[in-house]
């Protein structure tokens, strides 16, 4: 596996986090105070959120993860705040697998 992939993979938890707090703050502004309207912070958050799906079912399928792992880093980027959490404990467990296969290519 290629560090690329958990970068692509970190950077769009957070992006996609960020957007998500941000579209959070405006339903509650649009609804609780009756100001703003959400449809563009919504459609950005939208796209950006299948691209942090496309990236995380990428990095899953090459660490081999099990359906309910997957589901579980997906369903952080559905949740605000969960993916700061989740992100790095994905990282840590990652980065061991990112080591054997650069010492596993060096070898050869």
């Amino acid at each position: 596996m290629k560090q690329s992939v958990l970068s692509r993979y970190r950077v769009m938890a957070y992006v996609t986090a960020v957007w998500l707090l941000v579209f959070t703050v405006a339903i509650i502004a649009k609804y609780g105070f009756e100001v703003g309207d959400t449809m563009l912070i919504s459609q950005v958050h939208g796209v950006l959120f299948i691209i942090y799906v496309v990236f995380a079912f990428d990095l899953g399928s090459k660490a081999k993860w099990p359906f309910g792992k997957l589901l579980w880093v997906l369903a952080a980027g559905c949740i605000p705040v969960a993916s700061f959490f989740v992100e790095p404990k994905i990282t840590r467990e990652i980065r061991p697998l990112l080591a054997d296969t650069h010492a596993a290519t060096a070898e050869a």
